[in-house]
């Protein structure tokens, strides 16, 4: 009697890492919440809140009216280490949706929309055209909501930032995400300095604008190189900084330490020092956490 072949066992997923006591998320409810979470289904519209299962999407949208949209789909060609964002190949474009954003941030009567967007490293601009799109729709529909874009690095082409840059956001995000030694590690479809050099470039297009990064906690980095980080930021003259812990998603790697409370305060401190001039700094912290209170209220 011939056997079976063999079948290997899958590889076992990465055990998590549990929890310390500071690090505890409120369970999203409440009527705003509520009425958010339906316009974004009915408008057929993702948001990073939810894709990347962030702690804050509770506060942020029933607390403060703050959301942010997923636009380009919602499927990434890159698969960074410590995201939960689906990768594979992302459909076509979906030309409609800066106007359904843009009817979305109307519906809500938000007075701050942070738009982000998978890696499209199939498009020739990675979605530049699109972001500018949204950000103008916006502008027409609800002129006194500020708008963050926190943008891929559109593999280091200048060209397409300019496109971004031209339609003026409020604040132009790009998140360095971790030191230059881990990159490969976590990271490896971009490049610390693609990073710099697209800060660098949006502080010269608009020198009156704000421009932010963020840093994730927990990955293995020293407290030097998180220091020399923020010395590298603040040499392109970047003006807000954000600094939270990784937190493991399902099948990820696990934590390499949590970062105490205390020490968010000191990473703070630090960064201010440099001369930063909005850091948020916490266990909790994500990169749109508090976004409206790093521009000026609009008349």
């Amino acid at each position: 009697m011939q056997e079976l072949p063999t079948v290997p066992a899958p590889a076992p997923k990465p055990a998590r890492s549990p929890l310390p006591d500071w690090i505890r998320a409120k369970f999203p409810g409440g009527p705003n919440y509520t009425r958010l979470r339906d316009i974004m289904r009915t408008s057929e519209l993702h948001t990073v809140c939810e894709e990347a299962m962030c702690p804050n999407i509770g506060e942020c949208w029933e607390v403060h009216a703050t959301a942010t949209f997923l636009i380009l789909g919602d499927v990434c060609t890159r698969a960074c280490a410590y995201c939960n964002i689906a990768t594979g190949r992302p459909l076509t474009l979906d030309l409609e949706e800066p106007d359904r954003v843009a009817r979305a941030v109307e519906s809500m009567a938000l007075r701050f929309a942070v738009i982000t967007s998978v890696d499209r490293d199939d498009q020739a601009d990675g979605g530049a055209s699109v972001f500018a799109a949204t950000i103008r729709r916006i502008r027409a529909r609800t002129p006194n909501c500020g708008i963050e874009v926190l943008i891929p690095d559109f593999r280091g082409r200048e060209e397409a930032l300019q496109v971004v840059m031209d339609a003026r956001p409020d604040i132009l995000n790009h998140n360095t995400e971790t030191v230059p030694r881990l990159y490969r590690t976590w990271r490896p479809g971009g490049k610390y300095a693609w990073a710099m050099e697209l800060l660098r470039r949006a502080k010269l297009m608009a020198p009156d604008g704000v421009t932010k990064s963020g840093v994730i906690v927990g990955l293995g980095e020293t407290h030097d190189e998180l220091l020399q980080t923020m010395d590298d930021l603040r040499a392109v003259n970047c003006d807000v900084l954000t600094i939270g812990q990784y937190l493991q998603p399902p099948g990820h790697p696990p934590v390499e330490r949590f970062y105490t409370p205390a020490e968010f305060a000191v990473l703070k401190d630090e960064a201010l020092a440099r001369g930063f001039k909005h850091v948020e700094s916490g266990p909790m912290v994500r990169s749109s956490y508090h976004a409206a209170d790093q521009v000026p209220a609009k008349p």
